[in-house]
């Protein structure tokens, strides 16, 4: 994967962040940074892999930059996620989360788990909670997954939320689905290959076929082989 800096360079890049803004203990917490990147690196090479945007191929290799919002938010979360999966650094998962929030004004708690495929354009003031996703995931600005009475949604695979979209509660969300910019599905399910308009409970719903499904919008974001 190609990048504007060796991994060294972007482990003392995110050592200065970390004590520049909250904290960094460099003798007690560089060796769990440096594995935490090396995991969080292979990750986002699989997943930007996957995604057609022409800011993620450079040459024609997949290409991360730190600089780049969108693709350092990704990193960030994976990097989060799995300093505390694999490590149980939960304190420095955490500050890597909140560093994700400074910069990117995006929430991905470390606890969730997102696909290994997904993708963020733009996604300032996105919340991501702690519901079941599925691959191709992919969201815009403003949207929200969260829960209704403790319970949280379970999405499909190839699922597009538009700017300003809310899934909540107990809502299962087939596959192949767009949830279009506004719409509110809150304790509802939506079959699939489906284009959902409106706010629960007056779902407006219109299913396509399959293929109609993808070629709208999905397709367009992801490589599927």
């Amino acid at each position: 994967m190609k990048m504007p800096m060796d991994k060294a360079s972007l482990e003392n890049l995110l050592a200065k962040q970390l004590d520049n803004l909250l904290s960094f203990d460099r003798p007690t917490e560089s060796a769990a940074l440096a594995t935490g990147v090396e995991s969080a690196l292979k990750k986002a090479e699989f997943c930007f892999s996957r995604c057609r945007n022409p800011f993620y191929q450079k040459d024609g290799e997949t290409h991360f930059s730190p600089f780049h919002s969108g693709q350092y938010s990704v990193f960030l979360y994976y990097l989060s996620h799995c300093i505390w999966t694999e490590q149980g650094n939960s304190g420095l998962a955490e500050r890597i989360y909140y560093l994700n929030k400074i910069f990117n004004s995006v929430d991905l708690f470390y606890q969730i788990k997102l696909p290994e495929i997904f993708h963020l354009d733009h996604p300032l003031g996105s919340v991501m909670g702690r519901a079941q996703y599925s691959e191709f995931f992919y969201f815009s600005q403003g949207c929200t997954v969260g829960n209704n009475k403790g319970i949280y949604p379970c999405i499909g695979k190839r699922v597009s939320m538009m700017s300003g979209s809310f899934i909540l509660g107990n809502s299962r969300i087939g596959d192949n689905c767009i949830i279009s910019t506004q719409s509110l599905v809150k304790d509802q399910d939506v079959p699939p290959n489906s284009i959902v308009f409106g706010k629960s409970p007056d779902l407006v719903i219109k299913t396509k076929s399959e293929k109609e499904a993808l070629d709208m919008y999905s397709a367009r974001i992801f490589r599927y082989k």
